[in-house]
Protein backbone atom coordinates (compact mmCIF):
# COMPACT_ATOMS: atom_id res chain seq x y z
CA UNK A 1 0.00 0.00 0.00
CA UNK A 2 3.05 2.56 0.65
CA UNK A 3 4.09 1.61 -2.27
CA UNK A 4 1.13 2.51 -4.34
CA UNK A 5 0.97 5.77 -2.65
CA UNK A 6 4.67 6.97 -3.56
CA UNK A 7 4.12 5.88 -7.22
CA UNK A 8 1.27 8.07 -7.10
CA UNK A 9 2.87 10.69 -5.32
CA UNK A 10 5.59 10.29 -7.56
CA UNK A 11 3.32 10.45 -10.42
CA UNK A 12 1.42 13.54 -9.38
CA UNK A 13 4.47 15.58 -8.61
CA UNK A 14 4.84 17.46 -11.61
CA UNK A 15 1.58 18.89 -11.68
CA UNK A 16 1.69 19.67 -7.60
CA UNK A 17 4.99 21.75 -8.52
CA UNK A 18 3.33 23.52 -11.52
CA UNK A 19 1.42 25.49 -9.03
CA UNK A 20 1.08 29.63 -8.53
CA UNK A 21 2.70 31.27 -11.66
CA UNK A 22 2.98 34.48 -9.35
CA UNK A 23 6.01 32.10 -7.17
CA UNK A 24 7.45 30.82 -10.22
CA UNK A 25 7.11 32.39 -13.11
CA UNK A 26 8.24 35.73 -13.94
CA UNK A 27 5.91 38.64 -14.18
CA UNK A 28 7.88 39.44 -17.67
CA UNK A 29 7.78 37.86 -21.09
CA UNK A 30 9.81 38.21 -24.26
CA UNK A 31 8.25 38.23 -27.64
CA UNK A 32 9.56 38.36 -30.91
CA UNK A 33 7.64 40.73 -33.53
CA UNK A 34 8.24 41.36 -36.91
CA UNK A 35 6.22 43.88 -39.46
CA UNK A 36 4.78 42.50 -43.38
CA UNK A 37 3.49 44.67 -45.83
CA UNK A 38 2.36 43.23 -49.21
CA UNK A 39 3.89 39.58 -48.55
CA UNK A 40 7.42 40.99 -47.45
CA UNK A 41 9.06 41.80 -44.55
CA UNK A 42 9.43 45.54 -43.09
CA UNK A 43 12.30 47.01 -41.21
CA UNK A 44 12.60 50.07 -39.29
CA UNK A 45 9.11 49.81 -38.12
CA UNK A 46 8.06 51.93 -35.15
CA UNK A 47 5.92 50.62 -32.60
CA UNK A 48 4.22 51.12 -28.96
CA UNK A 49 3.13 48.44 -27.51
CA UNK A 50 0.45 49.02 -23.89
CA UNK A 51 -1.35 47.33 -21.53
CA UNK A 52 -2.44 48.19 -17.80
CA UNK A 53 0.59 47.26 -16.86
CA UNK A 54 2.78 49.98 -18.89
CA UNK A 55 3.83 50.92 -22.40
CA UNK A 56 7.15 49.67 -24.45
CA UNK A 57 8.72 51.03 -27.56
CA UNK A 58 10.54 49.68 -29.78
CA UNK A 59 11.60 49.20 -34.00
CA UNK A 60 10.53 45.61 -35.55
CA UNK A 61 11.89 43.46 -36.12
CA UNK A 62 12.93 43.09 -32.73
CA UNK A 63 12.36 41.10 -29.59
CA UNK A 64 10.84 43.19 -26.66
CA UNK A 65 10.32 42.88 -23.01
CA UNK A 66 6.75 43.61 -21.50
CA UNK A 67 4.80 42.90 -18.35
CA UNK A 68 2.13 39.89 -18.29
CA UNK A 69 -1.25 41.08 -17.54
CA UNK A 70 -4.63 39.31 -17.83
CA UNK A 71 -5.57 42.71 -20.27
CA UNK A 72 -4.69 42.67 -24.01
CA UNK A 73 -1.55 44.24 -25.33
CA UNK A 74 -2.31 46.91 -27.98
CA UNK A 75 0.39 46.97 -30.76
CA UNK A 76 0.45 50.26 -32.65
CA UNK A 77 2.93 50.59 -35.51
CA UNK A 78 3.89 53.20 -38.36
CA UNK A 79 6.49 53.07 -41.41
CA UNK A 80 7.58 56.57 -42.17
CA UNK A 81 4.23 57.41 -42.95
CA UNK A 82 3.72 54.85 -45.68
CA UNK A 83 2.75 51.69 -43.54
CA UNK A 84 0.04 51.80 -40.61
CA UNK A 85 -1.02 49.19 -38.24
CA UNK A 86 -2.98 48.62 -34.58
CA UNK A 87 -3.32 45.28 -33.47
CA UNK A 88 -4.72 43.75 -30.28
CA UNK A 89 -2.63 40.39 -28.75
CA UNK A 90 -5.27 38.25 -26.07
CA UNK A 91 -3.88 37.49 -22.86
CA UNK A 92 -4.29 33.31 -22.31
CA UNK A 93 -4.23 31.79 -19.53
CA UNK A 94 -0.87 29.22 -18.68
CA UNK A 95 -2.53 25.74 -17.82
CA UNK A 96 0.21 24.26 -16.05
CA UNK A 97 -0.07 27.26 -13.65
CA UNK A 98 -4.44 26.63 -13.29
CA UNK A 99 -4.05 23.11 -13.03
CA UNK A 100 -1.43 23.52 -9.97
CA UNK A 101 -3.35 26.27 -8.42
CA UNK A 102 -5.99 24.32 -8.44
CA UNK A 103 -4.60 21.00 -6.77
CA UNK A 104 -2.81 22.58 -4.22
CA UNK A 105 -4.92 26.12 -3.05
CA UNK A 106 -8.13 25.07 -4.39
CA UNK A 107 -7.73 28.14 -6.60
CA UNK A 108 -7.27 30.78 -4.04
CA UNK A 109 -3.90 30.88 -6.30
CA UNK A 110 -5.62 30.91 -9.21
CA UNK A 111 -7.38 34.95 -8.13
CA UNK A 112 -3.57 35.86 -7.10
CA UNK A 113 -2.70 34.98 -10.50
CA UNK A 114 -5.49 36.93 -12.13
CA UNK A 115 -4.71 39.64 -9.95
CA UNK A 116 -1.32 40.08 -10.32
CA UNK A 117 -1.18 38.44 -14.50
CA UNK A 118 1.50 36.03 -13.98
CA UNK A 119 -0.59 33.10 -14.77
CA UNK A 120 -1.23 35.19 -18.41
CA UNK A 121 0.64 35.29 -21.18
CA UNK A 122 0.84 37.00 -25.37
CA UNK A 123 2.22 34.47 -28.18
CA UNK A 124 5.40 34.53 -27.94
CA UNK A 125 6.07 35.39 -31.68
CA UNK A 126 3.82 37.28 -33.61
CA UNK A 127 3.57 38.95 -36.95
CA UNK A 128 1.86 42.62 -37.58
CA UNK A 129 0.22 43.12 -40.64
CA UNK A 130 0.54 46.84 -42.04
CA UNK A 131 -1.58 48.76 -44.55
CA UNK A 132 -0.06 50.76 -46.51
CA UNK A 133 -1.55 54.58 -46.25
CA UNK A 134 -2.81 56.56 -48.96
CA UNK A 135 -0.79 59.40 -50.35
CA UNK A 136 -3.57 62.68 -51.02
CA UNK A 137 -3.62 62.52 -54.51
CA UNK A 138 -4.45 58.45 -54.05
CA UNK A 139 -7.45 59.80 -51.87
CA UNK A 140 -8.62 62.64 -54.60
CA UNK A 141 -8.18 60.11 -57.65
CA UNK A 142 -10.35 57.42 -55.48
CA UNK A 143 -12.89 60.06 -54.19
CA UNK A 144 -13.35 61.74 -58.13
CA UNK A 145 -16.76 61.33 -59.77
CA UNK A 146 -16.26 58.81 -62.88
CA UNK A 147 -19.63 60.08 -64.57
CA UNK A 148 -19.21 62.09 -67.28
CA UNK A 149 -20.53 66.04 -67.17
CA UNK A 150 -22.97 66.96 -70.08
Amino acid sequence: MLRRFSLSLSLAAPLLLGGCATISDSPQQQLELHAVLDYQEVAGVGCVLSNDKGRWFTVLPNRVTVTRSTEPLTVSCKKDGLAVARETLGARADTSSLMGNVVISAGLGQLVDRHSGAGYGYPVNYTVLLEAVKSKEQLALEERVRAPVF
